[in-house]
């Protein structure tokens, strides 16, 4: 090596942070009013429209549990990320009942 070589780039230690929280860790920003949010979105994914459900005042297990009722309502797939529950296609009037039937205020969001 030469004698006024410095290192750029070393891996041999730290910790590499992907951005996501552990499940226990994550929680979803409620609203002021207290209704969940539900919206469509195409925007990164490729084309295909996702329904989302955002502030709703639960986390973790529970957070999982009302988004695999959901999903057996709508007969689709989704999953939770980052305490947003996503369920794959235009299933929006499908998911507002279904939160209303669990006793929860929502609301459609976006156009």
């Amino acid at each position: 090596m030469a004698k006024n070589s410095q290192l750029v780039y070393s891996s041999d230690s730290g910790r590499v942070h992907r951005g996501k929280k552990p499940p226990e860790q994550q929680q979803s920003a409620t609203t002021k009013d207290g209704s969940a949010r539900v919206r469509l979105e195409k925007k990164g994914r490729g084309g295909k429209t996702v329904t989302t459900v955002a502030g709703l005042p639960l986390t973790g297990a529970d957070l999982k549990a009302l988004a695999s009722a959901i999903k057996r309502k709508c007969g689709s797939g989704g999953s939770v990320i980052n305490g947003v529950i996503e369920i794959q296609g235009d299933k929006a009037d499908a998911v507002i009942a279904a939160l209303e039937q669990a006793g929860y205020k929502a609301k459609r969001a976006g156009g």
